[in-house]
């Protein structure tokens, strides 16, 4: 029996009002002690604005505040923005984890890799299983989407019960199972669903996606036709794609290699589990330069532009053993994220200036997505019948999107939401009841912190004005014991008059003391600030930028 004075909340701590760092978490009970479960745990990645920085993570401080009460965390599926974040959080919570065996074995290839110090033990849950944190009861439900063994779950509460998507798509003919399951999502339906919390990637997008099995058969033409190499970039975990290509290039009479760690990893831990079986086995990057260029197909990492992945490598001539050729053919068997296409764009470019020619999923049926278009989206509302409609996963304008979509199909209540919103979906009409701290942390190297703390604010500042050191030692009598030394890091070499910027600013330092009368330059706090204004100016002056400049100031 539920406690009068419980109540049910929905509070997202990322993904909704951008693409990635998924994080949602379910409260029940009074509000001075409820339980709650977090749904996945992921990050997002950074663009030129954060220099430096690795990974970008939601910032759980509530979650650390709450860590007594939280009951489990649970992962749909193994992409980096619902999972990526575990190494970095978790340790700070432990909590159980339930998740996928594919998940699980992603994870603990991905610590190895980076080699993570202890272990993280994960509790193997998958499509038809039901688990019990606290008074949560969730079960896990089959979708589709790209990549194995993705999942909705289905959470009970005494105050009604809710379903969570996840990521996921309608694919009647899906190169890798499972299928969406269409039968327990009526069934739910059936029992009467409080409040669905649904994918809104490609809210935007009119019809239902393509199949999976019509890219296949793309991509089959175009191994078939090729006269030289083909080589394709596709997400490392989207294993029903790359099991599709290998197939595809087998049928061909091609061999088939790998390139790149995460693609590896991925396809190991498939692998394992029993999802490659029938697929040949790949060759050995040695090997490549021995096979005719009409017997070989390369699947590579770098679809997103990533500067150290192999197909940026192969597009600079940067790597050992592979090279492409005019006439070979790169396909681009992915989206781009946004913020990415400038980086993918320059990796075509040098692609294209060794001769190799290009397809992308404007010239031919090489990518579909793995979320649901509109007439999908619409298609679960039908099947589920829920009072309220929460969208979840994308940026505002898919969000909102998804709500009009909702209120036009009928749903009684489609709140608005945002990151930190605490929204009470029982007893009651659904409200937004209050507002949690939420935002970003950074993973910069081995360290985790704010923009302040790892002084990402000073490092962007420097990234555009640059540095300069100066030393100036000063004798008994307060005068210049030898030239002061003046170090300018990422300045102009020379000014407009082509006199070189490090005499400008030797000069701006001789000057700076020289205006101080000596009785004065006792006070080195003195001299160092005057010296560090001078400089700036004169930096100003002849260039029109100030750069960042640190001063030493020491008396011999």
């Amino acid at each position: 029996m539920a406690d009068p004075n419980a109540e049910l909340v929905f509070l997202p701590l990322g993904g909704l009002g951008e693409i990635g760092m998924n994080l949602a978490l379910y409260g029940y009970g009074p509000a001075e002690k409820r339980e709650w479960i977090m749904v996945d745990c992921g990050v997002t990645f950074p663009g030129p604005e954060l220099p430096g920085v690795d990974l970008v993570l939601p910032d759980i401080e509530f979650v650390r505040e709450q860590r007594d009460n939280l009951k489990g965390m649970i992962i749909t599926h193994a992409h980096e923005d619902h999972f990526g974040a575990i190494n970095d959080l978790w340790p700070g919570l432990n909590v159980p984890i339930y998740a996928s065996p594919f998940t699980a074995g992603l994870l603990e290839a991905k610590r190895e890799y980076e080699g993570s110090l202890g272990e993280i033990p994960i509790t193997i849950f998958k499509a038809g299983d039901t688990i019990h944190a606290g008074s949560f009861e969730v079960e896990a439900i089959a979708v589709n989407h790209s990549i194995p063994e993705p999942m909705a779950l289905s959470i009970r509460t005494p105050l009604g019960r809710l379903v969570h998507t996840g990521d996921w798509k309608i694919d009647h003919a899906p190169s890798l199972e499972p299928k969406t399951d269409e039968a327990r999502f009526r069934a739910l339906g059936d029992e009467g669903v409080l409040a669905l919390m649904c994918d809104s990637t490609n809210a935007l997008r009119d019809g239902v996606s393509p199949s999976e099995q019509e890219v296949s058969e793309s991509l089959r033409k175009i191994i078939e036709s090729a006269e030289g190499r083909v080589a394709f970039t596709s997400f490392s975990s989207n294993i029903g794609r790359i099991r599709s290509i290998a197939k595809a290039a087998s049928d061909a009479g091609r061999k088939v290699l790998l390139l790149g760690s995460s693609l590896k990893r991925a396809v190991s831990v498939a692998r394992d589990i029993g999802l490659m079986e029938g697929i040949e086995p790949f060759v050995d990057e040695d090997e490549f330069g021995y096979i005719p260029r009409d017997k070989v197909v390369a699947i590579l990492t770098g679809s997103q532009g990533e500067p150290r992945a192999a197909l940026a490598k192969i597009s600079r001539d940067e790597m050992r053993n592979i090279s492409l050729a005019a006439g070979d053919q790169v396909i681009f068997s992915s989206r781009a994220i946004p913020g990415n296409e400038k980086a993918i764009q320059d990796i075509k470019n040098g692609l294209i200036e060794q001769g190799v020619h290009i397809i992308t999923d404007s010239e031919a049926l090489v990518h579909v997505s793995g979320h649901p278009r509109r007439n999908e989206l619409k298609q679960m509302y039908e099947w589920v019948r829920p009072e309220i409609l929460v969208p979840v996963h994308g940026e505002a304008a898919h969000l909102t999107a998804q709500k009009e979509l909702g209120e036009q199909a009928g749903i009684k209540f489609v709140p608005r939401v945002r990151n930190g919103d605490m929204l009470r979906l029982a007893p009651g009409e659904p409200s937004v009841i209050g507002e949690v701290q939420t935002g970003r942390i950074f993973k910069d190297g081995k360290l985790i912190g704010s923009f302040d703390e790892l002084g990402i604010g000073e490092r962007r500042k420097l990234s555009f004005v640059g540095h300069v050191a100066v030393n100036v030692v000063l004798n008994s009598k307060l005068e210049f014991s030898g030239d002061p030394d003046v170090v300018p890091v990422g300045l102009p070499g020379f000014d407009d008059d082509d006199e070189r910027m490090e005499d400008v600013l030797f000069d701006a330092v001789l000057g700076a003391v020289e205006s101080i009368p000596r009785s004065r330059r006792k006070d080195l706090g003195m001299v160092r600030e005057a010296v560090r204004r001078s400089v700036r100016a004169a930096a100003n002056e002849c260039w029109g930028k100030k750069p960042v400049v640190t001063v030493f100031v020491t008396k011999a």
